[in-house]
């Protein structure tokens, strides 16, 4: 696995960056001789090929089922938010859900104060979570599945994540929902959008934010990047609109390029992922991160840098800013 994962990575390669005000963006391009075929949840959805449900009709805040009716596997990333049904949700991460197939997945919750139906399905909410939070679930995701395998989150800290980020961005949200913070700040997100297009062939970014390197993501399906190139971006620029930093210049490549290759240097601990392939998770010194491999293919990468963000408990795993390990049945 660590000989596919640095040989995926020693042909990434960094396209021109583009710069607006505190934000630098390092367009990703690999070329692959074979990728998965798969579907985004967007095109999914909109297609009618999806259906996302509580496990039952009393709910599990923890977990959801996906119906896959495609002919094709359904990719669903890691941080992509679910709106509906009892609460809204995010995905604990990346999943390749096999076609027609039904799968519970491992999800947290995004909207602490509502715990009734106001669909009996789920949505795509257009968001994923901003990386700041993104990398506060990811790290206790990491700790949980040393401890027990198992793809949990520490709900506290991701519900104080985006308390956190509401008071950041002067957002009060009747049901502490984190889409009530993105919508409320989507125009100035949309403003800076526009700095970032999307490049041919482009299949991933890298991203700094007052001139360190936040993190970066990897689609290696042309395709499927597209699709999902303007949600990725808003992720990060929610981040960064809420950041109280100066306008900086461009981080280099050289600072790109090193992010990568500390990833490349990384050891990896392999998972049976949810549905098709192996869930790696690889953690450094400046970065830890998560991808998903399927039949020697990498599917989708992401990594985020750990200053500032996670820190060493005394078990020497990862936890978040409230260092909890307290794994909520319920969000009641």
């Amino acid at each position: 696995m660590e000989h596919v994962m640095r040989e995926r990575l020693q042909g990434v390669q960094l396209g021109e960056v583009q710069r607006f005000r505190n934000v630098s963006v390092h367009p990703l391009f690999l070329e692959t001789k074979t990728v998965v075929d798969h579907l985004v949840l967007g095109e999914a959805l909109e297609h009618g090929l999806a259906v996302i449900r509580e496990v039952d009709d009393g709910g599990h805040v923890p977990e959801l089922v996906v119906v896959n009716n495609a002919d094709k596997p359904l990719l669903i990333l890691d941080g992509e938010e679910l709106f509906g049904a009892k609460q809204n949700r995010v995905l604990n991460t990346t999943v390749l859900l096999k076609k027609k197939s039904a799968t519970i997945i491992p999800v947290s919750c995004t909207e602490k104060g509502r715990w009734h139906y106001e669909s009996r399905t789920f949505e795509d909410s257009g968001y994923i979570m901003s990386p700041r939070v993104r990398a506060v679930k990811n790290s206790s995701v990491q700790q949980s599945l040393r401890m027990s395998g198992d793809f949990r989150s520490d709900q506290g800290a991701v519900w104080d994540g985006i308390h956190e980020q509401a008071a950041d961005a002067s957002v009060t949200s009747p049901t502490g929902a984190m889409r009530d913070v993105h919508e409320a700040r989507k125009s100035e997100v949309i403003d800076c959008e526009r700095h970032f297009p999307c490049q041919e062939g482009q299949k991933g970014i890298l991203v700094a934010i007052g001139g360190q390197v936040a993190g970066m993501d990897m689609v290696t399906k042309g395709s499927a990047y597209v699709l999902l190139h303007s949600k990725l971006v808003r992720s990060y620029l929610m981040d960064a609109i809420l950041q109280d930093t100066v306008e900086t210049g461009p981080v280099g490549r050289a600072i790109a390029q090193r992010f990568i290759d500390d990833i490349a240097a990384c050891r990896l601990d392999r998972y049976k992922s949810v549905g098709h392939g192996w869930d790696l998770r690889f953690e450094g010194r400046r970065l830890f991160g998560s991808a998903l491999l399927y039949r020697g293919c990498l599917v989708h990468l992401a990594a985020f840098a750990a200053n500032g963000v996670v820190q060493k408990n005394e078990g020497g795993g990862m936890a978040g800013y409230s260092s909890r390990a307290s794994y909520r049945k319920n969000g009641r």
